[in-house]
């Protein structure tokens, strides 16, 4: 089969691999339709890079078509349409029956002292093999799987792969009251659907931050009230104060994490690791502060007093320094994690009827073979032509 593959940093291509095969009784192999581009697999194409191997598959937010089951599944047949969680699962052991699907004790990389494996997210977290491809192999075929309808187009479910449930997730974290204001860094593809959703939800303001002119014109589309980064942090947070009489809001979200803007030693340092060979570049990064925290320091001036930040931006570094002091006085509350994807399921799914109120048939802005898959990875990573979600098609 074809295959996205990473090669090295700035550096993947689609090659032809082995097609997987059931490996375990409950496995399912799944033709795919669509595939997601993240943010997240920036972090692999840039700066995680010591956790990565020559021609590890990538790939975290797939869907398709059931193509054959193993002889123990039996929720499941051949010819059901499914997304993938990027969360790989069991959905029985203690974490998972708690919601907690990203801590699943079944899969945990005890080696590396992480929780549940991810599809296609390096050694950190497994080394799964992921779904920007042409076929995948999904174990846990009786739960992991959430099964969809016929008929809508791939963009109504896809999402619910990863960036449905991660930022409603964020968004439920951050706890904004009705009547607060929930600011959001970062207007991604899970910045973005994190205004959607809380606007859904009723917050009353919804405030975007971002340095795209499309991103930012895109959450102001839907009513969201836009920030420029780009006037620099003292105008920002001088606008959110204004906006808040003074206080902060009362929940920030920060959908950037570690490769955030305004950050350029740290910047320097991430593509040093990067650059090293994998073992030294690994000892680096789990025992420095390799992340840019230009992001969360925002957040922490941003948020108020006795206000909430939620990280949903992934972060790398071990020892990545806290301004501790201020959070403690400012009495700020933080939640944070992988999202915990079966979780939100069925919070979810009733809000990908026909009227769709988080606008997700349209949410893509590129469309591309999976062949020019990486080209997309370069215009995604560069923030051109308008790139905010990518999908691919086989």
């Amino acid at each position: 089969m074809r295959a996205l593959t990473w090669h090295g940093r700035r550096d993947v291509r689609v090659d032809t691999v082995p097609d997987p095969v059931i490996e375990r009784p409950d496995d399912v192999v799944v033709q795919i339709t669509s595939s997601g581009l993240c943010g997240s697999d920036l972090h692999l194409y840039e700066v995680l890079t010591p956790f990565l191997s020559p021609g590890d598959v990538l790939g975290h937010e797939p869907m398709g078509v059931v193509a054959e089951v193993g002889p123990a599944v039996t929720e499941l047949s051949v010819g059901d349409r499914v997304v993938i969680p990027f969360n790989v699962s069991c959905g029985h052991c203690w974490m998972c029956e708690r919601g907690l699907q990203s801590q699943c004790e079944t899969t945990q990389n005890h080696e590396q002292g992480t929780g549940a494996s991810l599809f296609g997210y390096t050694a950190l977290y497994g080394q799964v093999p992921g779904g920007q491809a042409e076929y995948l192999r999904v174990p846990f075929g009786n739960s992991l799987p959430i099964r969809v309808p016929q008929g809508p187009p791939d963009d109504r479910f896809l999402f619910l792969s990863d960036v449905l449930p991660t930022a409603y997730q964020a968004v439920q974290y951050a706890a904004t009251p009705a009547d607060g204001t929930l600011v959001v860094l970062g207007l991604g593809p899970i910045g973005d659907m994190c205004t959607r959703i809380a606007a859904h939800l009723g917050v009353r303001q919804v405030v975007g931050v971002d340095l795209v002119p499309e991103r930012l014109a895109r959450v102001e589309a839907r009513g969201v009230t836009a920030l420029d980064l780009g006037d620099g942090d003292d105008e920002v947070l001088g606008a959110i104060r204004s906006m808040t009489r003074g206080r902060g809001a009362d929940a920030v979200i920060d959908a950037v994490g570690m490769e955030a803007h305004g950050s350029p030693v740290a910047a320097t340092a991430q593509k040093l690791v990067s650059a090293m060979p994998s073992g030294l570049g690994r000892t680096v990064m789990e025992t420095a502060g390799s992340d840019r925290t230009a992001a969360l320091e925002l957040a922490i001036g941003a948020v108020r007093r006795g206000g909430t930040i939620s990280l949903s931006g992934v972060y790398g570094g071990s020892a990545t320094p806290l301004p501790m002091l201020t959070l403690f006085d400012k009495q700020v509350q933080m939640r944070m994690g992988q999202a915990n994807v079966w979780r939100w399921v069925p919070d979810l799914l009733p809000l990908l009827g026909d009227d769709d109120p988080l606008g997700v048939d349209h949410f893509a802005t590129h469309r591309v073979p999976l062949e020019e898959a990486a080209q997309a990875y370069s215009m995604f990573q560069d923030k051109t032509d308008g790139a905010v979600k990518v999908l691919f098609t086989p």
